[in-house]
């Protein structure tokens, strides 16, 4: 009897290990690290893989009232235009987290590792964009919309 139920609570422990993480999908008011908002960023699924775009931002517009565009992206994104542009690519589940892809910063082009995490009950996203290992790097947190 207390064989079985050692193995009904390790197979309990081991399932929530190997849980998907929390949904991320949705759409998410980018917030920088002075806490204003830059953009809203829709966050979708596809492939088995999350992926997100910028759906809109707080000054769409150059001076000149031209749109927004992506002078310093690199290959098929540059000169496109920022609402539209996907810059979350390939991210997939590991543990409670979706990791192992990228984040690109369209103020500069750079392109970074990049993993995310539903917290607050999913009212937010941590989105963490680094090099090499996650240590050097910044995290910032957006809000639901």
């Amino acid at each position: 009897m207390n064989q079985k139920l050692l193995i009904s609570i390790l197979l309990i422990v081991a399932s929530s290990l190997l849980a998907d993480p929390a949904p991320v999908t949705g759409q998410w008011r980018t917030i920088d690290e002075k806490g204003e908002e830059k953009s809203v960023v829709e966050i979708y699924q596809q492939g088995g893989k999350i992926y997100g775009k910028i759906i809109s931002l707080k000054e769409p517009n150059e001076p000149d009232g031209s749109p927004k565009i992506c002078t310093k992206c690199k290959g098929a994104d540059k000169d496109k235009p920022i609402i539209g542009l996907v810059i979350i690519k390939d991210l997939t589940p590991d543990g409670d987290e979706w990791a192992n892809g990228t984040i690109m910063d369209p103020n500069n082009g750079t392109v970074y590792k990049c993993k995310m995490k539903a917290v607050d009950g999913g009212k937010k996203l941590d989105v963490r964009g680094f090099v090499g290992f996650s240590l050097i790097g910044r995290t910032q947190t957006w809000l639901r919309k």
